[in-house]
């Protein structure tokens, strides 16, 4: 028999893999992903218009994030959205909660246009934009 879900249970977990030492929670505290918002949104091609309607796409910083686990873990694509829905570590890393859309491998994985070839992406570390300054 299939036992009903508390209200605070996710939260209840969460804090226990926090208590375990979760190493998407340091590494999530390290790195400031936001850094890399604006070279992704530079990168991201826009395969329709936003006038034309449709579903918005997916943030790029949790898709940045979808491909960081990616690399971490040696997963295919399907297997990283698998993951991703089902871990709660993973949800909190990308800062999706158990009901959030998670985006499929097609949306994670950017095909370049038949009508040119791929180019290798600059490194990341290079073009993040540097922190602000903070005011003493």
């Amino acid at each position: 028999m299939a036992v009903q879900i508390g209200f605070w249970d996710v939260e209840r977990r969460l804090e226990e893999l926090s208590a375990e030492g979760d190493p998407l929670e340091t590494l999530s505290k390290t790195v400031d992903f936001e850094l890399f918002r604006p070279v992704l949104e530079r990168a991201v091609r826009r395969r329709s218009a936003p006038s034309k309607g449709g579903r918005p796409g997916f943030d790029a910083v949790l898709k940045f994030k979808m491909l960081v686990l990616q690399s971490l873990h040696g997963l295919a694509l399907g297997r990283t959205t698998y993951l991703v829905r089902d871990r709660l570590s993973w949800m909190r890393f990308c800062g999706l909660g158990p009901g959030d859309a998670v985006p499929d491998a097609n949306t994670l994985w950017d095909q370049p246009p038949k009508n040119r070839p791929a180019s290798p992406a600059p490194p990341m570390a290079n073009q993040a934009e540097p922190p602000p300054q903070r005011s003493a």
